[in-house]
């Protein structure tokens, strides 16, 4: 072997061990802690999820119901913090009255007795509305939460006030950016300790304005997650974190989470330095982020001792797995 190649194996043997040391997680501080659980949309019915499409009318493909609550309500949200959860994810638009309602579809007629896009209403209107009125787990025979939802769907503010203490992730539904700005607007009346116990997420546009309105507030939002993870899986090695990934929620499906330099550890801990929160989601299948970890089996592919967030549509199934 002649001293040029020579130099040159030894450089890479230098090379790849300096990588290996920068990013093995067994060299890494391990924090600890239980999980921080994200329950998605509070305690909600739970549906069909094969072959869903935008327009799917996901409340007529209801599965029998095990319990009383619909999703987006305060008497949801309250349940899913009872069960375990840190956090609380719910769906905002904004309405022609100034308000913030709080649902999940841009449309009315699925799930309410109202029809026409949500956001060109006023509230007054949306609270006249029967929220429970298109569930149903049997076709259409039956629909046993007709007449209970009248007047249950709340305003942001409403919800604000209601738990004036607890973590809130605010999904924006559309990608107007002056609904971020409608929202910044709102988030400005609450005190800087409230709000940092806030996230955001949504449409690229309106994320983008909060983002950069209101800094402190962790967001993210299509385009700058797949900048954060795809940047750190490119460069990520040299401890360097994506622009994309700071000041951010980072969310994670757990079949990407081993491609992340230093996971899960390292990766943890370069995340909190950069003053972001990672949330684990269910796998990743393509076009779509998966629902999240629902299921004993799903939750059993988590790290052991896993101590970031956990992203789940079933928080009173995984909660009593994640305080054991």
């Amino acid at each position: 072997m002649n001293k040029k190649l020579k130099y040159a194996v030894v450089a890479i043997v230098v090379f790849a061990a300096a990588i290996y040391i920068n990013n093995t997680n067994h060299l890494a501080t391990h924090r600890e802690g239980k999980p921080v659980l994200l329950a998605h949309r509070g305690i909600a019915q739970r549906f069909d999820e094969r072959e869903l499409k935008n327009d799917t009318c996901t409340v007529a493909r209801m599965l029998p119901p095990s319990h009383k609550y619909l999703e987006n309500t305060i008497e949801s949200m309250r349940a899913g913090f009872s069960a375990g959860a840190d956090i609380v994810e719910l769906d905002v638009h904004p309405t022609t009255d100034g308000e913030f309602a709080v649902f999940h579809d841009w449309t009315l007629d699925c799930r309410t007795d109202g029809r026409g896009v949500t956001r060109e209403h006023s509230m007054a209107y949306l609270k006249k509305l029967d929220i429970g009125h298109g569930y149903t787990a049997d076709g259409g025979k039956t629909f046993p939460f007709r007449g209970k939802g009248i007047g249950l769907m709340p305003t942001l503010t409403e919800v604000l006030a209601a738990f004036p203490q607890q973590r809130l992730l605010i999904n924006v539904k559309s990608r107007d950016p002056s609904e971020g700005e409608k929202l910044v607007a709102v988030l400005s009346e609450i005190a800087a300790e409230r709000r940092a116990q806030i996230m955001v997420y949504g449409g690229d546009e309106p994320v983008d304005v909060v983002r950069k309105h209101a800094p402190h507030i962790r967001t993210i939002s299509r385009a700058t997650i797949k900048g954060c993870l795809l940047g750190y899986i490119g460069y990520g090695w040299s401890g360097v974190v994506p622009k994309a990934c700071r000041n951010a929620m980072v969310m994670l499906p757990i079949n990407v989470a081993p491609w992340m330099w230093g996971w899960p550890d390292r990766f943890l801990n370069r995340m909190k330095a950069a003053n972001s929160e990672v949330f684990v989601l269910g796998p990743y299948r393509g076009g779509e982020f998966s629902s999240g970890i629902d299921t004993p089996e799903q939750f059993a592919r988590m790290p052991q001792n896993y101590s970031g967030g956990i992203w789940t549509n079933e928080i009173e199934a995984i909660a009593p797995l994640a305080r054991k």
